[in-house]
């Protein structure tokens, strides 16, 4: 049977344990899932992933993480964090985000990247799981602060996958970098939606 998730590198940051990677994997499997691709070999970077267009896309995405064994620290809206399942958020990685207070927080990813730690910070550049014809610069103030390359992710509904993509330098124009990023997610399409 072909692997639903990829195997990772040695200096990943880990966590769990084989009850939790195998919980994960079930879930994958009877959802009909897989993550294909590999993560780079680097201590730190940010991950962007898009299309968001569903919450199930959180679903699937910590399933993968659990599947794998690895710790992506990853910013949320704070208010995930407030129903039932807020404690588990935090113990997988999970950090709290008031949108309306967001510009404190790219301060706190990039410090937390500089970090001599391995960090993978993961968020979703739409910010929303709504349609928006402008992504916001978060990923790219964070990333540029830290002096840390992004990789990219996309979930594509139609086949059921997870693809780990490319790993992108950025240079200091944001526009051109967004343009390329758009570019590439092009192709893939959310549970409700691609990308614009």
């Amino acid at each position: 049977m072909k692997p639903v998730v990829p195997e990772l590198h040695p200096g990943a940051p880990r966590q769990g344990n084989a009850l939790s990677r195998a919980f994960g994997r079930t879930i994958l499997r009877l959802g009909g899932w897989r993550v294909e691709g590999e993560f780079p070999d680097l201590p730190r970077f940010v991950i962007i992933v898009a299309p968001h267009s569903s919450a199930w896309d959180a679903v699937w995405g910590i399933a993968a993480m659990l599947a794998m064994g690895v710790r992506i620290t990853f910013m949320a809206k704070a208010e995930a964090f407030r129903g039932p399942f807020g404690w588990l958020l935090h113990r997988i990685g999970g950090v709290p985000v008031d949108r309306e207070k967001a510009h404190g927080a790219v301060e706190q990813a990039a410090a937390r990247l500089r970090s001599s730690t391995p960090v993978w910070f993961l968020l979703a550049p739409e910010g929303t799981r709504r349609r928006v014809d402008r992504w916001k610069s978060g990923f790219w103030h964070i990333a540029r602060g830290a002096q840390v390359p992004v990789m990219m992710a996309a979930f594509h509904y139609p086949e059921k996958k997870m693809i780990l993509g490319p790993v992108i330098e950025l240079c200091a124009d944001a526009e051109a970098d967004m343009a390329r990023v758009r570019e590439w997610y092009r192709p893939f399409l959310g549970k409700r939606r691609g990308t614009v």
